[in-house]
Order: structure tokens, then sequence, then C-alpha cells
């Protein structure tokens, strides 16, 4: 029901609303990222909280952006350099049109772990679309602040979670940076 809720929503901002909170969420992922070298993010589509301004914001700054695709039930990824490079999937998504090892090395010791969420809890738990991708990339990261991106709204007092549910660190919303408990 959370993400059914959720879904209705986004849909109903329009885009006016959508490009304001993408740019207030570039300032305030900026600011959380000044000390980064590696930044793994997602390229947001369609009612996501848009992730576009900051990642080429971060680009433009120096910082290394690594993409994710997927490859049947893995995550794999790919740098970013422009936009306009990505492609578009069946399902919808934008990936990198290469990936590469050395990209996934990068996203595996970034500094900052972009993941879309759509709502995350104070407890630390995000509501993914179900996929699991995230939850089962996780474990293998070695280090990295993971942050989840949603609207000011989507930060609850908790969602639902199982055992097999990874935690993140923050979440980024166009308000700012919500520490969460761990």
């Amino acid at each position: 029901m959370l993400r059914a809720s959720v879904l209705r929503r986004r849909a109903g901002r329009d885009a006016a609303e959508c490009r304001s909170a993408g740019e207030r969420i570039a300032r305030h992922g900026l600011a959380i990222a000044q000390d980064a070298q590696v930044v793994a993010g997602y390229a947001a589509v369609g009612s996501e909280p848009p992730t576009r301004p900051l990642l080429e914001g971060l680009v433009r700054a120096g910082v290394r952006v690594v993409l994710p695709a997927l490859d049947g039930h893995r995550l794999r990824w790919g740098e970013l350099g422009e936009w306009s490079a990505l492609t578009h999937t069946d399902l919808g998504l934008l990936e990198p049109a290469e990936l590469s090892g050395e990209a996934a090395d990068a996203a595996a010791g970034a500094d900052v772990i972009l993941v879309p969420a759509l709502a995350v809890g104070r407890d630390g738990y995000r509501l993914g679309r179900g996929g699991g991708f995230y939850d089962r990339w996780l474990p293998a990261r070695p280090r990295g602040r993971v942050v989840a991106v949603v609207y000011d709204d989507e930060v609850v007092d908790q969602v639902p979670h199982e055992s097999h549910d990874r935690r993140v660190d923050a979440a980024l919303t166009p308000g700012g940076v919500v520490p969460l408990a761990q």
C-alpha cells in the first residue's frame, strides 16, 4: 500500500515542482559529496526525484560518477560522461551504454552511493520497488556513505522491511540531508 501511495503522489507532481526539487537536491547533494572522488549514482526516470542536475554537477566538479545497469538480477556499472550517452532500456531506465569491471570496482569503493527509494524510514530502512538489486549489491560494498534520494514527504517514521534489507545512512531530499538511525 505504501508503494502505491507514494507512486500516486509522485505522479501528481508537476514539471515545475520536479525541476525545482532536482535543483535543490543537486545543491544539497553537491555539499555531501564535496570531498568525494567517486560517487555511485543512478539516473532517475519518470516521477523519481531528479538526479540529473546533481550528477552533471558532480561530473563538472571533477568527481568520477558511475551508474548501474541491470543485468539479470545484478547490477553492473559504467561511467557517466555525458547524459546524452545514456541509453533507454525496455524497462524505461537510463543506463550507461558501456559497462566495465573498472567502473564496478569504482562503485564498490565509492565515497557516496546514491540509491533510489520510494520512501525511507528514520530507522534507516528504504522502501524500493521490490527488485532487491541494491540489497544484493550493498553487502559487497566495503565502504561509502549510502544515501537514499526521496522527496521530503517520503521520509517517514518507518517502512516495512525484511531481514535481507540493507540500511542507508541518510536521505537526500529537496529540503536537505536527513541523517538516519543505524
